[in-house]
């Protein structure tokens, strides 16, 4: 017996079936059969209610469609009905039997109308798999009542559409926003009542969310109503069904081709609640056809970038005391661009800016541009001269692959710092690392830049050993070295502070003990990377066989080569370069910067390998921060899971001296990085499920 979750399970089945259908398909496919699950079900109920003819239900025609619309509930013909497709499930013509059940669905809901998928049909989908599918949805364990069946399909839809979007990468990102993200918009916003607005609503998250946020805090749900508008067809299908599964009338929910800008249809909407996640740093927005438009209260938006356009659009659609909570690139926090920079001065002055939240990177999948919240208050009565900035870039937990999540806590932590500092009831307090409140003078000082890391102060790093090998001896003696240094750094500081000249003796002397405490520390990484990583040389060369639970892989499986430059992302992130200390900031390290012009400098996010050359050795570390700039000389690797990013890493970081294998040429030649032997590189590493233990535990 499983202990896997349903949903897990379904999908797991459901995936099998998908056999050469991609996914963007696919999901249509099975989404629209577990709506029609739903609404089968739900018709089933009330209609074995209606036959029987009792209580309320006396003289009540169970065929009367009447009946079923005074309920809220959707009217399905015979032929659609699911105890009929599944006795159909095994013959030849199943799939024109589900298309013909969904247009009869439309037929009789003109609510539905152009909204359930007629794909079922199709040459590529198998009637067996088809008829596999029905099956699998059968079998879910719903129970016998309407609440039952919505709560379950709900979850399983929803679950659905972020494991599609997984499987679709950076399309994926263009219909769904990620859960934890959703949850964290609608915990900073409260929206207990009024209306909810989302002008570009991909598949509906936000509006679920705003009603299971209202439900779990005893509110009414009726007293909230959602408004909603998207350019994507297929798109606006998933929002409707996955509103309709979840009972949420979704009639103010509007589809056009155009897109908000060009063709608002809620020109007149003053909404209580904005949450959004409009698509980032757009550039063909159609903004030369918008001059002069009304909704550019604070100037006008360029034309290559629509971010600060989506950010005028939710301020027009703002009531007098309305919240918008939303997501942007974390370039609109700073960008110089003239027009951006004057559009997000005239917002702060406005005093409409009430939090900035920096965000994890690798929670997105449609992108690897990092990211940030805005929390703008129309009615701001208090904290009206200061700003909220929240670092939450060191949050997340990594679930699968380059994916990360917002655990519950943390998304608790942050709306709670928010609400505390909001309502000023003495629990706030600027916390070192985490978030601090600053007064828009300062602000102004800062040239009106909104980045949390400019404002919030670095926290203390407490670093903690959990060493299982034994290492104490090593780790005693950097203690002790420790402790000399201090007192070597006190010596120097007293003897500058008597004589007011250095002392070349004490320098000395506190570089010698600064080199002793690097070579204890890497004998201790060592020996940690020694007692958990499987080298190829023990267990390929040697015996010819790898042992269980992990596997042989060569480099250009895990890595691709990252070609995202600074000109792409549209301003210059931290610069850093390679020492032979490993990764180092370049502030503090460099006398001068190696180019003026940095738009073909690379971009490295957090897991990636950046190799460079020194002295004929090849040059190699992992990056821990969030993202960096590096100047072009260096090669930049993003691995297809963060976690082997890391174990690789520190397997070429140890073994430095014997990377020569990966080079070409010669001193005379000139010596440089031979991409195919990289690419060729063997390495021992972790299964999957293996992998997922040993992250789990540590």
């Amino acid at each position: 017996m499983t202990n896997e979750k349903l949903e897990n399970q379904l999908w797991k089945s459901a995936d099998k079936l998908r056999k050469n259908i991609d996914a963007a398909e696919y999901k249509h496919i099975v989404l629209g059969l577990i709506f029609l699950k739903y609404i089968s079900d739900a018709f089933e109920e009330l209609h074995e209610k209606l036959k029987k003819g009792e209580g309320e239900y006396v003289g009540a025609d169970p065929e009367d469609k009447d009946e079923y619309k005074a309920e809220n509930i959707f009217f399905v013909p015979p032929s659609a009905r699911w105890s009929f497709l599944r006795s159909h499930a095994k013959q030849p013509t199943i799939g024109k039997t589900v298309d013909d059940a969904m247009d009869a669905i439309e037929s009789e809901n003109p609510s539905l109308k152009g909204v359930l998928p007629m794909v079922y049909a199709k040459q590529n989908l198998d009637p067996t798999s088809l008829g596999g599918l029905i099956d699998l949805i059968s079998n879910i364990n719903l129970g016998n009542t309407k609440a039952r069946s919505a709560d379950v399909l709900g979850h399983v839809f929803e679950y659905f559409l972020g494991e599609f979007a997984l499987a679709e990468g950076k399309k994926g990102g263009q219909f769904y926003t990620p859960r934890s993200v959703v949850e964290l918009l609608v915990e900073m916003l409260e929206p207990y009542e009024g209306r909810v607005f989302d002008p570009c609503c991909g598949s509906g998250g936000m509006f679920v969310q705003s009603e299971k946020f209202v439900q779990d805090h005893q509110g009414k749900v009726d007293d909230i109503s959602i408004y909603g508008q998207e350019s994507n067809l297929t798109t606006w299908r998933l929002c409707k069904m996955n509103l309709a599964i979840r009972g949420i009338d979704s009639s103010q929910v509007k589809w056009n081709n155009e897109g908000s800008f060009l063709n608002d249809a809620h020109k007149d909407l003053k909404a209580d609640y904005i949450i959004a996640n409009p698509p980032f740093n757009v550039s063909d927005w159609s903004g030369d056809l918008l001059r002069g438009d009304g909704r550019w209260a604070h100037g006008e938006p360029p034309t290559s970038n629509a971010n600060f356009a989506w950010v005028q659009h939710f301020l027009y659609h703002l009531g007098p005391k309305g919240k918008a909570s939303f997501v942007l690139a974390d370039t609109s926090l700073s960008t110089s661009s003239k027009a951006e920079s004057f559009i997000r001065k005239s917002i702060i002055q406005s005093n409409l800016v009430d939090c900035i939240i920096s965000l994890p990177s690798h929670l997105f999948s449609n992108t690897q541009i990092a990211a940030c919240i805005w929390i703008l208050d129309r009615d701001r009565k208090e904290k009206t001269d200061q700003v909220l900035f929240i670092d939450a870039s060191s949050h997340g937990e990594l679930i699968d692959r380059r994916q990360k999540v917002l655990r519950n806590t943390e998304i608790t932590k942050i709306s709670d710092r928010y609400h505390d500092w909001k309502h000023s009831n003495n629990k706030y307090q600027d916390e070192a690392g985490i978030c601090k409140s600053i007064s828009l003078s300062v602000i102004k000082k800062n040239s009106f830049v909104l980045s949390p890391n400019r404002y919030v102060e670095p926290a203390t790093q407490e670093i903690e050993l959990d060493i299982t090998i034994n290492e104490e001896e090593n780790l005693n003696t950097i203690l002790k070295l420790d402790t000399d240094l201090d007192d070597a750094i006190l010596n120097l500081k007293n003897s500058i502070d008597q004589n007011d000249f250095f002392d070349l003796g004490k320098i000395r002397l506190m570089q010698k003990i600064s080199n002793e405490i690097s070579r204890y520390a890497k004998q201790v990484f060592k020996g940690c990377i020694n007692d958990y990583i499987i080298e190829v040389d023990d267990y390929y060369r040697n015996s010819g066989k790898v042992k269980e639970g992990w596997k042989l892989v060569e480099f250009g499986k895990i890595f691709t080569k990252r070609s995202l430059r600074v000109k792409d992302l549209g301003y210059c992130p931290k610069l850093y370069s390679m020492t032979n200390n490993g990764i180092q900031p370049r502030e503090g390290n460099f006398s001068k910067d190696l180019s003026s012009n940095k738009d073909n400098y690379k971009i490295a996010y957090e897991g990636d390998m950046v190799f460079g050359l020194s002295r004929e050795i090849p040059n190699l570390d992992v990056f821990k921060d969030s993202i960096g700039a590096f100047s072009g000389a260096y090669h930049v690797y993003s691995p297809n899971d963060i976690r082997l990013g890391l174990i690789i890493g520190s397997i070429m970081r140890l073994k430095i001296m014997e990377q020569t294998d990966i080079l070409k040429g010669g001193a005379r030649e000139g010596r440089g990085l031979d991409k195919d032997k990289l690419s060729k590189k063997p390495f021992v590493i972790p299964g999957e499920n293996l992998l997922d233990n040993f992250w789990s535990e540590n």
